[in-house]
């Protein structure tokens, strides 16, 4: 076939064929036209169902087409791959990636095999950040399944990932919300997740090989997961209030397989949040006024304070906040609204009754330790931020000694802020401090207003570098 006048673009179809462009004019240096540049062949991506369910209808054709097909090996095997494509079975992504990109620059079709919906932390992701033309077919995703052969809707629940990456912000989602679906990985499955929710009321449904003969899914408790060897791959959900998860004898068994009644509308989230967003700001607003808590001898952390202490904290979904000396649990509480796994650490068992109740009011979960610090943080999953409410030096030593990433402290006496900045520096944090001093409106008789003045408090923030 003779060649294209000079400057017109062509681009090189699979089969030899040569076709002409009509998109937009692109130029060079000094403004020369080079003439119209062929839109770029999208590449096909295409989800294989978690279930087992037939393709989708658009494959067949796109495979027909397809000068290069790329995909895991299972993916490969289970389709007729036509006898002129190239192929390349993933293990790491770049090689992949290259072969697509010289593909679309040579207009060859190509099609990407993956599981599922492959835009649900899946390829879809990696292939636009390499900047390629994409056409995205997916099929229902296994944590869909999941939900559906637990008969559970999943609307409000949120998805998170531990694959290829930290487990620790997987892991605190199911500690702070009532509904999560994790994609596990190998050595970030549900043996790993459930040993760290021991302590926190949850339940765990485990989906093991969907889609195949040996596809299960059964109900545990966190101890019960911790303990058993689990086939990869599986979808772990998390739920809140393992008390309802069926008789008291299954759940002291710790183990339930799956029936039809499944566990589908078996309570409610016990009080916390039931929209299970906290990505968004809490309805209610943060720094709430004291009245907004109950507390005892005004042993609270008042609003003005709590805003920058909250702020300096730094809560949201996937990380782990202390509140040690948590009094009326207000700090907690508001991390929580924000996102945050929470532990309230309290010594006396009047207040942490307090800290239950101002937690369910506020519809959030906080992990309530009953115990005098520094010896009731031993054993404790490692924290993200630490707020101390009290405690003394020797608390304040035993939390920078677990080197977590923000510590937050008030003072009211300023004799001690001196030894608290040398202890957080000592331990390589870099402090920053203010002291806050506010005035509130109150009435006067006669219709006067006056401004009553609070205590000062010193806010010391410690972060590692």
């Amino acid at each position: 076939m003779p060649a294209g006048p000079p400057g017109a673009a062509a681009v090189r179809r699979a089969g030899g064929q040569r076709r002409r462009g009509h998109g937009r004019l692109r130029g060079r240096p000094g403004g020369r036209l080079l003439g119209p540049v062929a839109p770029m062949t999208p590449v096909t991506v295409v989800g294989l169902d978690a279930a087992g369910a037939p393709p989708h209808p658009a494959l067949a054709p796109a495979l027909a087409a397809a000068g290069l097909v790329v995909g895991a090996a299972r993916h490969l095997a289970s389709v007729p791959v036509p006898a002129g494509a190239a192929t390349v079975a993933l293990g790491p992504l770049a090689p992949a990636v290259r072969r697509l990109t010289a593909a679309v620059a040579d207009g060859v079709p190509a099609v990407v095999l993956a599981s599922g919906d492959p835009g649900l932390f899946g390829i879809v992701r990696r292939l636009r950040a390499a900047g390629l033309p994409l056409r995205v077919v997916p099929a229902v995703s296994s944590v869909a399944t999941a939900f559906a052969r637990a008969g559970m809707p999943w609307d409000g629940a949120a998805v998170v990932t531990a694959h290829g990456r930290d487990p620790r912000p997987a892991l605190n989602a199911c500690r702070a919300l009532p509904l999560v679906a994790v994609l596990t990985a190998p050595g970030a499955g549900a043996a790993e997740l459930g040993a760290g929710l021991i302590g926190w009321s949850r339940r765990l449904l485990v989906a093991e090989h969907l889609g195949t003969d040996a596809e299960r899914v059964r109900e545990v408790t966190p101890e019960r997961a911790a303990t058993e060897t689990w086939s990869d791959p599986h979808v772990l959900l998390s739920i809140a209030n393992p008390a309802d998860a069926g008789s008291a004898d299954a759940v002291a068994a710790g183990c339930v397989e799956l029936s039809d009644a499944g566990p589908a509308g078996r309570g409610s989230s016990g009080g916390m949040r039931s929209d299970n967003q906290p990505a968004a700001a809490p309805y209610g607003g943060w720094a709430l006024p004291e009245a907004r808590y109950a507390h005892r001898d005004s042993m609270i952390t008042k609003s003005e304070v709590r805003a920058l202490v909250v702020a300096r904290l730094r809560p949201r979904l996937g990380r782990l906040v202390w509140d040690v000396g948590a009094g009326s649990g207000s700090v907690g509480i508001e991390c929580a609204l924000l996102g945050a796994a929470v532990l309230a650490v309290e010594q006396d068992a009047r207040a942490g009754e307090t800290i239950r109740a101002n937690a369910a009011a506020h519809a959030v979960d906080v992990r309530l330790v009953v115990g005098r610090a520094p010896a009731a943080l031993a054993g404790l999953p490692e924290p993200d931020a630490v707020f101390v409410g009290g405690g003394g030096p020797e608390v304040l030593a035993a939390v920078v000694a677990r080197e977590p990433g923000r510590v937050v402290l008030t003072l009211a006496a300023l004799d001690r802020v001196a030894p608290a900045v040398g202890l957080l520096r000592a331990a390589g944090y870099t402090v920053e401090g203010s002291q806050l001093s506010a005035a509130r409106l109150a009435d006067l008789p006669g219709g006067s207003i006056r401004l009553a003045a609070t205590n000062p408090v010193v806010v010391l923030t410690g972060e590692r570098p």
